[in-house]
């Protein structure tokens, strides 16, 4: 049982620990259910023009006014990490996309970048 009198993460199928209170590697499954969880909380903050909902005061607030119960939902199917990753990735993604299309619009381009090729050995 957890720390929590009503239940544990574990009888409602969240994220699991080991004995040591490490959180156990994600199966498939598991990583499936994260995934749709993102999606919906996310698709929840699209629907109500939420960015940011980690890093700023009002946009925590909206978000759990707004989508309370789907964030809920995503903490519960994915590892704190993951979450917090996700969340801020949004953010930094989105600020990408804007600085893309900032660059475009003056009439620049964004060069591809290539990754060095390493000279063969010979033997």
């Amino acid at each position: 049982m957890g720390w929590l009198p009503w239940g544990s993460s574990e009888q409602e199928g969240g994220v699991k620990k080991t004995s040591g209170g490490a959180f156990e590697s994600p199966s498939r499954t598991n990583r499936a259910k994260c995934y749709e969880a993102r999606d919906a909380f996310f698709e929840c903050l699209d629907k109500n023009k939420i960015l940011d909902s980690i890093n700023s005061r009002a946009g925590q607030i909206a978000t759990r006014e707004a989508c309370g119960a789907s964030d809920v939902v995503f903490e519960k199917n994915c590892a704190h990490s993951w979450v917090e990753y996700f969340k801020k990735q949004r953010v930094v993604n989105y600020q990408k996309e804007q600085t893309i299309k900032r660059i475009e619009a003056q009439g620049g381009e964004i060069a591809p970048i290539e990754a060095p090729q390493l000279p063969l050995r010979r033997g």
